[in-house]
């Protein structure tokens, strides 16, 4: 016996739903941002604020990025009935990101791509998903070494995918 399909392949449809409000208001809030915070600080170089503007398809190949390590996650947690500890890692992760997407639109005061989603599809999800884990009886020890890797590794595949994503832009649109 195991967690439900819904708990583990869950996963997945919750970080498709919530990606899709990133994938349709990333850009243009990005850019809005970068206009912002280039006429507040004029004297930073024109190149440094190029770098931070995001396209959509960064924004797609990022999101499908970060799309194909939470389904790795979710057939794993499928795979094992919600005893894997990477699918486990990243629903922690998932569940963390909420918070961050609301720490953001409270520091910035206002909007920021994926705050709508987060409080009514990621942190009831996930909480869901944790109770359904420690029904089953399937919920990991989570020790202090375990939950400080998860919380490290949430910004680490964040930058991973970004870098990632501007590196295959920046490949595709090298001029020979």
């Amino acid at each position: 016996m195991g967690a439900s399909r819904a708990a583990t392949w869950g996963l997945l449809a919750a970080f498709v739903v919530h990606d899709l409000e990133e994938l349709a208001t990333m850009p243009g809030w990005a850019d809005a941002q970068v206009d912002r915070w280039r006429e507040a600080h004029p004297q930073v170089p024109e190149r440094v604020w190029s770098t931070l503007r995001v396209t959509p398809g960064h924004t797609a190949t990022a999101i499908g990025l970060m799309g194909l390590l939470v389904g790795a996650a979710a057939a794993d947690g499928a795979r094992t009935g919600g005893r894997s500890p990477y699918f486990q890692t990243v629903l922690a992760g998932f569940g963390l990101h909420a918070a961050t997407h609301l720490a953001q639109s409270a520091a910035l005061r206002g909007y920021t791509p994926g705050v709508v989603t987060a409080p009514l599809v990621v942190a009831p999800f996930s909480l869901w998903a944790w109770r359904e884990l420690r029904r089953a009886g399937v919920l990991g020890e989570l020790d202090t070494r375990r939950a400080l890797t998860s919380a490290a590794l949430f910004p680490a595949a964040i930058l991973g995918v970004h870098a990632t994503a501007y590196a295959t832009g920046r490949l595709l649109h090298r001029t020979p």
